[in-house]
């Protein structure tokens, strides 16, 4: 008996072990599927994302605009009658997209409003075959032409119709009925929609579909796990949006550019040119080509894509300022290619202020410059040894200095990038870090023979880690140092004209907020930012919950004008300030900019995710 019970144990062991390996391997399995199935999406980085509707007839906000009762439905549909495509070349819009560097481009199959743009025969649809000026589908020539192009192929799709009568949801004010009191009259809506997904997948075979508006119902309401099978039974390798409830594939940050990187491994953010989604003449807010290249780079140091939004006209004509944007977002993507698609998300900061991105195999790191970096680049806490260190886009060699585990780079002048440079270093290993990345030894205050610049730089990162070496000497700006603590007069110079900040500042804002150093007043009320040499670029301060009070340059007292970006009235989300630095009034060293809060410094840290509001 005992050896009966005996073999019994082992049997039940031996089989659970089996299960145990089963379901590893099966998770594995899964595990490399996913990732096969979302590489090229990894990899691709830009995205240009189309709202097109009739919305772009009088130029008003898509589908919130009747939604909100800024306009009454009638008026708003009536803009049909006027929404021609007269001029409407869809293989000049492909053309232009391909020239920005975007890997896919996402089209508004249907927004909230209900209108299609293609001929769906769904029961109850309004379309722009049927029911538009123009009587023709204007969508399917756009989706072949982006095939024969070999970008990916993405469908918008709104699960909310506010035209349906079968929809629950009419206006904010008005619904139309409740599920829970006519659930056949829902189900009907789901057969609606589910049909129309049909039709989008079977006719033009996406690469991804984009889901928005998911927050209207629960996820068993809108059946999203059905949805998600029958999406995938169409196309395995379907990539959906994070907007079908939990049955997505990546996240959507919206409108505004997150801080730190998402918890998602794969994001998107989507973002207007402008404030507007869809064609608003009388919304000039435009960012200029070298913010969205900066917000572009933003999402490559951690790991993300971005998409960029256009709003064509009725007349299917692209507004002058967005095409110029994608053309020199064409240059610049196809100048540092290497530094844009398959990359990984960089390093931290302590090791070099500002963003970085790194190669697949982690052998290659680049560094993006937003601004000229006063001749000098350093890179702090590398224990892997450096192979060679290049240009992006010139392939030319920069000489660099190894000092312990950190690299001081020269970077020439006359090889900075009008928009934002990117240096490359190569590596003879994958890339290992020194966690600690410290400060330097107080020495160097000392030294004569250090070039200014460096001596400068090396107390701007100590001062910004926390580490001020002068922070005791009594410093301020009635009370200049001597000699005796700066043997070097242009340094000397330097740190006399910034007391303000040197004498008593403290460690700087947390990683993500400026790409760049920054420190901290003693309460905290105002914001030192760091910018080496001279740039025309303005600078970029993110998620600061504070209103600002006054800008200025540090020891010579000039105001700064600024801009607010981001920032939309419904949204709880502190935005981008972009600051105008005026050349002739920078240090050729290292300008410090001063940034009075209402308040101590408040930094956000949340998760930014979808509007589900637009009041």
């Amino acid at each position: 008996m005992d050896y009966l019970y005996s073999m019994i144990r082992k049997t039940i062991l031996l089989c659970s072990l089996l299960i145990l390996l089963i379901g590893n391997e099966t998770i594995k399995a899964q595990n490399k599927a996913e990732q096969e199935k979302m590489q090229w999406f990894a990899d691709a980085k830009l995205g240009i994302f189309i709202h097109w509707g009739i919305y772009s007839v009088n130029g008003i906000s898509e589908s919130w605009s009747f939604f909100n009762n800024y306009i009454n439905y009638k008026d708003y549909m009536d803009q049909l009658k006027g929404f021609s495509a007269g001029n409407y070349n869809p293989q000049l819009w492909v053309d232009l997209i391909k020239e920005s560097g975007a890997r896919y481009a996402v089209l508004t199959s249907r927004h909230h409003d209900g209108v299609s743009l293609w001929n769906t025969k769904q029961q109850g649809a309004i379309s722009i075959p049927r029911n538009g000026a123009v009587r023709k589908d204007v969508m399917t020539p756009f989706i072949s032409a982006l095939k024969r192009s070999g970008l990916k192929t993405g469908i918008y799709y709104s699960l909310p119709d506010w035209s349906h009568n079968d929809y629950d949801v009419f206006t904010g004010a008005i619904k139309r009925f409740n599920v829970k009191d006519d659930p056949q009259r829902f189900e009907r809506f789901i057969n609606y929609y589910q049909g129309q997904l049909k039709e989008l997948s079977k006719q033009y075979k996406p690469d991804l579909l984009w889901f928005d508006g998911d927050w209207e119902h629960s996820a068993e309401e809108w059946r999203a796990a059905e949805t998600r099978r029958r999406l995938q039974s169409y196309n395995p390798k379907i990539i959906i949006n994070s907007r079908l409830k939990e049955y997505g594939d990546y996240a959507t940050p919206e409108q505004g550019v997150p801080v730190q990187k998402p918890s998602s491994p794969y994001w998107e953010l989507c973002y207007t040119m402008n404030d507007s989604w869809g064609y608003q003449p009388f919304d000039r807010n435009y960012k200029t080509p070298y913010m969205l290249i900066n917000t572009l780079v933003d999402c490559i140091s951690m790991g993300g894509n971005l998409l960029l939004d256009i709003g064509p006209k009725a007349d299917g004509t692209i507004p002058e300022e967005q095409v110029t944007i994608l053309k020199e977002m064409g240059r610049w993507t196809k100048k540092h290619a290497e530094a844009v698609y398959g990359t990984l998300a960089g390093i931290a900061q302590k090791h070099f202020a500002g963003k970085t991105a790194l190669s697949l195999d982690r052998k290659t790191l680049y560094l993006y410059l937003n601004n000229s970096q006063n001749g000098l680049a350093l890179l702090k806490g590398i224990l892997t040894p450096v192979n060679r260190i290049t240009m992006v886009g010139s392939n030319e060699r920069l000489s660099y200095k190894k000092e312990d585990n950190n690299y001081w780079i020269s970077v020439p002048q006359d090889l900075l990038d009008p928009q934002m440079t990117v240096i490359k270093v190569q590596f003879q290993k994958p890339l290992v870090l020194d966690g600690e990345a410290g400060h330097f030894s107080d020495d160097y205050l000392m030294s004569r023979r250090e070039p200014a610049n460096q001596i400068i730089k090396r107390l701007s990162e100590d001062v910004a880690s926390g580490n001020n070496p002068l922070s005791n000497k009594g410093l301020d700006v009635n009370k200049p140092l001597t000699n005796k603590e700066v043997n070097n007069r242009e340094v000397l110079d330097w740190v006399n004209k910034h007391a303000e900040t040197i004498g008593s500042a403290k460690k700087g804002l947390s990683e993500g907020h400026y790409a760049g150093l920054s420190a901290l007043s003693p309460d905290k009320r105002t914001i030192y930012l760091f910018v080496e040499g001279k740039s025309n670029a303005p600078i970029a301060l993110k998620g600061i919950n504070n209103n600002i009070a006054r800008i200025r340059i540090v020891g010579e007292g000039t105001l700064l004008s600024y801009r607010l970006f981001d920032k939309l009235y419904w949204s709880d989300k502190p935005g981008i300030v972009y600051i105008d630095l005026p050349p002739e009034r920078m240090d050729k060293n290292v300008t410090i900019v001063s940034v009075l809060l209402d308040g101590p410094v408040s930094e956000y840290q949340g998760e930014v995710k979808a509007v589900e509001s637009n009041l």
